[in-house]
């Protein structure tokens, strides 16, 4: 797991509506990456309208937002339609991305162990530092919580 003061590791994901997102390439904004087991669920759907119904304010204050997950980018314009989401989701597809900021872990339901996402969330800042880090994250006042680290960033 990443922690404050580390370099947030760079990336290029294909993303929801086509094409890619590049981590570097939204300097000098400072960028919430956001760490989701799946598309559509319970969970997961509440958090990215979190992130979207605050987007403005994330904005106001330089941030960019992105949501990244193992779902394809196509199940993720599904997502984004069915909830009029306007964060950006980049798919992992082969979890690269989650392993390089240690997101990606043995998790166990019902007796059973099995490798998923850890529900974790980044503040980058401009010069590609990790300012905060939350793992293991709870839905709920979560986003109000990355929002205020934002704004005080």
């Amino acid at each position: 797991m990443l922690n404050p003061g580390d370099t947030a590791p760079d990336f290029t994901l294909p993303r929801d509506g086509g094409g890619s997102v590049t981590l570097s390439d939204l300097r000098p904004s400072k960028v919430v990456v956001y760490f989701y087991p799946k598309d559509d669920t319970p969970g997961c759907t509440k958090e990215a309208i979190g992130f979207t119904e605050r987007l403005d304010a994330f904005k106001a204050a330089g941030v960019e937002v992105i949501g990244v997950s193992k779902d394809t980018a196509a199940k993720h314009d599904k997502f984004v339609t069915k909830h009029n989401l306007g964060v950006i989701l980049a798919s992992d597809a082969e979890a690269e991305t989650c392993e390089a900021y240690g997101v990606w872990k043995e998790k166990s339901m019902y007796g059973k162990t099995y490798m998923g996402i850890e529900r974790s969330t980044f503040l980058i800042g401009s010069d590609g530092t990790v300012l905060n880090a939350w793992q293991k994250v709870r839905v709920p006042g979560h986003v109000a919580a990355v929002l205020e680290a934002a704004q005080a960033a």
